[in-house]
């Protein structure tokens, strides 16, 4: 991969697709383009996909933080699977694809505590080495503050 692809910070985070992070979480952190790479999904939520995200991050873009952001306020804590599933099925869709639907869309109950078992999953995860640094971060989705919690 080319150096231009490579994070002039450094760094990589994942947070939540929530479009109040738009512009928002990047003029909050000072990063600019070209200084970070973002994994965003529905709830920052720390799937496999975002392991080999970071994976490639790590070893070949030199990524040496990870920062995982969760937000107030957010939607998946609050998301109701049955009326996901009952769209899908009005639909023609098949939520039956997968034996545990809710754990397949990523339930979470609690921003902070989601985010703080991220942090665990990564820094207990044995694809990643001790010497990165994970940390986990909650925005206040109103204000702005940024407040370190794993």
């Amino acid at each position: 991969m080319g150096e231009n692809a490579k994070p002039k910070k450094k760094l990589a985070i994942v947070t939540c697709m929530d479009t109040r992070l738009v512009n928002f979480l990047s003029e909050k952190l000072g990063i600019a383009q070209g200084d970070a790479k973002v994994i965003k999904n529905a709830g920052n939520i720390i799937t496999e996909d975002v392991i080999r995200s970071l994976v490639v991050a790590v070893y070949l873009l030199d990524v040496e933080d990870i920062m995982i952001v969760g937000h107030t306020d957010c939607g998946m804590a609050a998301a109701d699977f049955e009326i996901v599933k009952k769209k899908m099925v009005e639909r023609g869709a098949n939520p039956n694809f997968t034996p545990d639907f809710e754990a397949w869309l990523g339930r979470m109950h609690c921003e902070e505590t989601n985010v703080v078992e991220g942090v665990e999953l990564l820094k207990n995860h044995p694809a990643f080495p001790k010497d990165i640094n994970i940390d986990g971060y909650i925005m206040d989705i109103e204000t702005g503050d940024l407040v370190k919690i794993a």
